[in-house]
C-alpha cells in the first residue's frame, strides 16, 4: 500500500477523534438551543467554568482566595486536603446545577417571550461574567487535571497497524475514551429528548413558551433542567479538553471551534451534532494534510468556517436541522 495512502489513513482516524471532542461542546449548545429556542453563547465558558472547578475542587483550593487574602490580609490557599476525582465531578455536578438555577432564576426567569436576539445577548453578558468570576475564584494560571483517564499512544493500536502497514498508527487513548462517552452521552440524550415526559415537554417549551404555560408545563424546572444538561455535557467537555491540553482560559475558545459543527449538523439534531464533528474534525485534517503543504499550512485555523459558509449559502438549516417554513 502506498505510503502517502497509509499516511492518510491515521489522519482519518485522528480526524475522527478530534471530531468528537468538538462534537461534545456543541452538544450544550443543541441541548439549550432544542429546549429554549436560546443560542446559548456561553457554553463554551461553561466548559471552562466547569473545569476550573473540578480542579479547584480536587485540590482543595479555597474559592476567591485571592480576594479574601487582599481584604482580610490573611494568607490562606489551600483547605489542606485533596479529594477523589469521583468526589470532585460529584461536586462540580452539584455546582453547576446551582449554576443552571442561578441562570434561571435571575436572568431567563425576566426574559420569558422577549425577542431571541434578547436572549442570545443574556448569554454574552453571561458569559463573560462567568468567565470573570471563575477568574476570581479560581486564579487564572494554567491548571492540569488528571481524574484518572487514560493517555498516550494505544499500544494495541500501534502494534496492530505496524504488523499490516510496516508502520504504527498513533491515535491517543483519551481521544478513544472521549469517543465512546460522547457516544453514551448521544444515545442517553436522544432516548430522554424522544421518549420522557420531561423531553417532550422540553420540546414543547422550545416551540412556544406562552403556549407551554397555558398547557401546565413548568417553564422554570424546564429551563433548570436543560441549562443542567447543558452543564454536565460542559463538564464532560471540559474534562476531556483540559485533560488533554490543560485548563486555561483559552478553553472557552472550543465554542467557536463548535460553531461550524452546528452548522453542518443543524442547530436541533443531537445526532446532528456528533455527526457535524466528525466531519469538521475529519474534514480540517485531511484537508492540512493533502492541501496544507500547497498553501503554507495552517489550513485547521479556517477550513471548518469556509465549510460552514458553504453549508449556509446551499443548506443553512444543516444536515439535520429541521427546514423552516414561513406561510404568509
Amino acid at each position: 500500500m502506498p505510503e502517502q495512502l497509509v499516511y492518510a489513513m491515521e489522519v482519518f482516524l485522528n480526524g475522527l477523534m478530534a471530531g468528537v471532542l468538538y462534537a461534545l461542546v456543541a452538544l450544550g449548545f443543541v441541548l439549550i438551543y432544542k429546549a429554549s429556542g436560546i443560542f446559548n453563547y456561553a457554553q463554551g465558558v461553561m466548559a471552562l467554568f466547569a473545569a476550573l472547578t473540578l480542579v479547584g475542587v480536587m485540590e482543595g483550593q479555597v474559592p476567591f482566595s485571592h480576594l479574601i487574602n487582599a481584604i482580610f490580609g490573611t494568607d490562606i490557599h489551600h483547605f489542606g486536603w485533596h479529594l477523589p476525582a469521583i468526589v470532585g465531578i460529584v461536586v462540580t455536578i452539584l455546582v453547576m446545577i446551582g449554576l443552571a438555577w442561578m441562570v434561571q432564576k435571575f436572568v431567563f426567569k425576566h426574559l420569558v417571550g422577549q425577542e431571541p436576539i434578547i436572549l442570545f445577548m443574556a448569554t454574552i453578558g453571561l458569559a463573560y461574567f462567568l468567565e470573570g468570576v471563575g477568574d476570581i475564584m479560581w486564579g487564572s494560571d494554567i491548571k492540569k487535571l488528571d481524574v484518572g483517564l487514560p493517555q498516550g499512544i494505544n499500544t494495541w493500536i500501534d502494534e496492530s497497524t505496524f504488523k499490516v502497514f510496516d508502520y504504527g498508527f498513533f491515535i491517543d487513548n483519551l481521544d478513544i475514551f472521549a469517543t465512546l462517552i460522547a457516544a453514551i452521552l448521544v444515545i442517553g440524550l436522544v432516548i430522554f429528548s424522544q421518549y420522557s415526559k420531561q423531553g417532550r415537554a422540553m420540546r414543547a417549551v422550545a416551540d412556544d413558551h406562552q403556549a407551554a404555560l397555558s398547557v401546565g408545563i413548568n417553564l422554570n424546572f424546564i429551563w433548570v433542567m436543560v441549562w443542567s444538561l447543558a452543564g454536565f455535557v460542559a463538564l464532560v467537555a471540559g474534562i476531556m479538553w483540559g485533560t488533554k491540553s490543560g485548563v486555561q482560559f483559552s478553553l472557552s475558545l472550543i465554542a467557536l471551534k463548535a460553531l461550524p459543527v452546528l452548522m453542518l449538523g443543524g442547530f436541533t439534531s443531537i445526532p446532528g451534532a456528533i455527526v457535524g464533528g466528525l466531519i469538521i474534525g475529519v474534514g480540517e485534517k485531511l484537508f492540512e494534510f493533502a492541501i496544507g503543504p500547497m498553501v503554507g499550512g495552517a489550513t485547521e485555523n479556517w477550513f471548518a468556517y469556509v465549510l460552514a459558509l458553504i453549508f449556509l449559502v446551499f443548506r443553512p438549516q444543516g444536515l439535520f436541522g429541521e427546514k423552516i417554513i414561513e406561510r404568509v
